[in-house]
């Protein structure tokens, strides 16, 4: 056997006798998170620079880009990675919710990561979720690429699939430290995260946003 064929041969067996478990990790090893100095900014990406002196590029929501820090100060993101037959694409995120929407969102059919990236530009976090959960197709068609067909899909495709999402309602008392806390108590007690929020939101809505403990116990009473 000339000496090409028998080298590509043993290459061959040797990869097919790598334990089953030793493939999977080399193939599944991901850049969830990335941690340095924001090099630079812009509306729809950022430049990470890590300590070990390598510059990360990644596409980022508008919802973002108006909370980086900052150029030349720290930053850390967590990151989605797309492979493509031709590219390595990363998608940067503050916060571990809005990675597992996009994470979501793309597990939908017929949306890949420009819509993905669009819709939680156009919507917050919380806001998105919610117009999810509510069959709200209004707010879900005001955002460039999605048309009603999409919306609808959306709504299909994702019911159910981001209740355990913990996000902060998105209308009155939303981002409220005391509101995001009770929130969270709820979910450690057992209750899903849209439960929880739904809860919570009714609170708000009658009573304003209380103390933490006020909040809880008043959702607590609804939800038993």
């Amino acid at each position: 056997m000339p000496l090409l064929s028998r080298l590509r041969s043993e290459a061959g067996t040797r990869h097919a006798l790598q334990p089953a478990t030793a493939r999977k990790t080399t193939e599944a090893r991901l850049i969830t998170r990335i941690r340095g100095t924001l090099a630079a900014r812009d509306l729809d990406r950022a430049e990470v620079m890590t300590a070990g002196g390598v510059a990360y590029e990644m596409f980022i929501p508008l919802g973002v880009f108006e909370r980086l820090p900052r150029v030349n100060e720290e930053v850390e993101l967590r990151t989605y990675q797309v492979v493509r037959e031709d590219a390595l694409l990363l998608f940067g995120f503050l916060e571990d919710a809005e990675r597992i929407i996009f994470a979501r969102l793309l597990a939908a059919p017929g949306v890949g990561p420009k819509l993905a990236l669009a819709l939680l530009s156009a919507l917050p976090a919380a806001q998105l979720v919610q117009a999810i959960r509510e069959r709200n197709l209004v707010a879900l068609t005001a955002v460039t690429g999605v048309g009603k067909r999409t919306a609808e899909r959306l709504v299909l495709d994702l019911a159910g699939k981001l209740d355990d999402i913990p996000v902060a309602h998105a209308g009155v008392g939303a981002g409220h430290p005391a509101t995001d806390e009770a929130i969270r108590a709820l979910g450690v007690l057992g209750f899903t995260a849209a439960d929880a929020d739904r809860a919570v939101r009714s609170v708000v809505q009658e009573q304003g946003t209380l103390p933490a403990q006020d909040l809880i116990r008043v959702a607590l009473s609804r939800l038993r």
